[in-house]
């Protein structure tokens, strides 16, 4: 089952290659490593934000309905911030890929992953007909 990522970085401008520009050149390199450390940043403030909340909204209600809402409430954000967490070692390992030159390039069968899969999924690791191969698997061994 192929696990759902938050959206990345909203109202970024797309790269846009100058004619003739080789594939992942440092200026689309250094593109990518802003955005992925600006997604960074904003996942690492909303956990903090999240923390903030608990902290600040923890009652101990005497209604067990109310306090039964509450931890539901406060369940649902940590799990959401478990898998935020996870994504910012992702984004980690992307960034370490980035500085040893092996960014933007499909582990499976080596080609272009492309700019605008990696603006829209600047994590990815495959390339679009790899990761359909992955996915038509993965619902196969589930059926």
């Amino acid at each position: 089952m192929s696990q759902k990522q938050h959206a990345p970085v909203k109202d970024f401008t797309p790269y846009e290659p100058s004619k003739g520009e080789e594939y992942m050149s440092r200026e689309q390199l250094d593109h990518f490593r802003d955005l992925l450390q600006t997604w960074k940043q904003q996942l690492q403030e909303e956990v903090e934000r999240t923390m903030s909340h608990m902290r600040d909204d923890a009652n101990n209600y005497a209604d067990p309905a109310d306090r039964a809402s509450q931890e539901e409430e406060f369940a649902l954000e940590l799990r959401t911030r478990d898998r935020e967490r996870k994504l910012i070692r992702k984004i980690d390992q992307t960034l370490e890929k980035i500085r040893q030159d092996d960014y933007g390039y499909c582990e499976q069968c080596g080609i272009e992953i492309g700019l605008r899969r990696l603006e829209a999924r600047p994590t990815a690791t495959l390339c679009i007909d790899c990761k359909t191969l992955e996915e038509i698997r993965e619902k196969q061994r589930v059926a």
